[in-house]
């Protein structure tokens, strides 16, 4: 793992190799308490073992990366992508880019602002319509207050848990020292017009008792190119409960675009 300089930022990365002249999967963790380590102990191994060159990083603010004051908008992650590309020299053919919850959100708008950078879309229960943002933003204010006015990871550390004690001082830092609650409040939900241009297969991965499924039929109904994978018995746990269906269609669908990008 290292701190790779990027537009500005150090950004937290790991990598893992895959064959020669492979294709390069990009994954994009959700917020808060969300970081890289997410994939690394579900999908990464998988996708490495597969041939596929992996490329695990903490956003901005999350994990072990730098955590600016303000910046936590799509349009800024998107350059935080663009940059940390070009500094790892990955920038010279599109790649794959698997998103889970809100790192789908991110996904799906860098296929749309920059689709030459984008080889094929992995959304896992992403929030795409409906009042996901409004609903995004009031949960987490109310975690925001609770962290500051409880003093949470002071209370951890008391008790030994210091694991649990340093990922909620990230959390309180995230919410409480910076834009991003701001930021994610000004972002507009996806619309039929935004499914309608994207120009990249998507593949969107979604739980059976997920809210956030009806988004993704809208998405599948308007998307030129987009398959919806429904796995049943999870909700929003795709990734941690729904492993390894989740890890078959992912590999399935990388196999079969990492050939037709190649070709």
């Amino acid at each position: 793992m290292a701190l790779t300089p990027a537009g500005g930022l150090r950004l937290h990365t790991q990598r893992l190799p895959g064959r020669d002249g492979g294709s390069t999967v990009v994954f994009l963790h959700g917020l808060v308490m969300d970081n890289l380590s997410s994939f690394y102990c579900t999908l990464a191994g998988p996708v490495s073992r597969a041939g596929h060159q992996v490329l695990l990083y903490d956003q901005r603010g999350h994990g072990r990366s730098d955590r600016p004051p303000g910046g936590y908008d799509r349009d800024t992650a998107v350059a935080d992508l663009v940059a940390l590309l070009a500094a790892l020299g990955l920038d010279r053919r599109p790649v794959h880019l698997v998103g889970n919850s809100y790192g789908g959100v991110l996904a799906l708008h860098t296929a749309l602002v920059r689709p030459d950078l984008v080889a094929s879309l992995v959304l896992i229960d992403a929030q795409l319509t409906g009042d996901w943002v409004e609903n995004m933003t009031d949960t987490l204010s109310v975690a925001a207050l609770g962290l500051e006015h409880r003093r949470l990871p002071e209370q951890l550390a008391a008790l030994g848990r210091r694991k649990e004690a340093r990922l909620t001082a990230g959390a309180d830092a995230l919410l409480n020292r910076t834009s991003l609650i701001e930021d994610i409040a000004a972002g507009p939900a996806f619309t039929a017009r935004d499914f309608a241009r994207l120009r990249r297969p998507v593949l969107a991965v979604y739980g059976e008792h997920s809210e956030l499924l009806p988004g993704a039929r809208e998405l599948a109904a308007g998307a030129p190119d987009c398959e919806l994978c429904v796995l049943r018995g999870v909700g929003h746990t795709v990734l941690n409960e729904a492993t390894e269906g989740l890890c078959a269609a992912v590999l399935e669908r990388l196999g079969s675009r990492a050939e037709a990008v190649a070709r």
